[in-house]
């Protein structure tokens, strides 16, 4: 199997790397925490940064979670 770069991103390419070491159950839930972590903090500073170019405040969001569907 060639695995090109075209077919595949760089972080899978690291992940496949990670990946053959063969971390242990342990190794890979600390994994799993690391990147949900890492993941959850840039989606976190997306948001708050796309909320401040468009003057949108912590009340809002707050507003919007609590809507019904109406």
């Amino acid at each position: 199997m060639n695995l090109s770069d075209d077919k595949l991103t760089t972080l899978q390419l690291e992940l496949l790397k990670v990946y053959s070491f063969n971390p242990s159950p342990k190794e890979m839930e600390e994994l799993k925490l690391f990147l949900g972590k890492f993941f959850a903090d840039r989606f976190t500073q997306k948001v708050e940064l796309a909320a401040k170019e468009n003057g949108i405040t912590g009340k809002d969001l707050d507003n919007w979670l609590e809507e019904d569907g109406q």
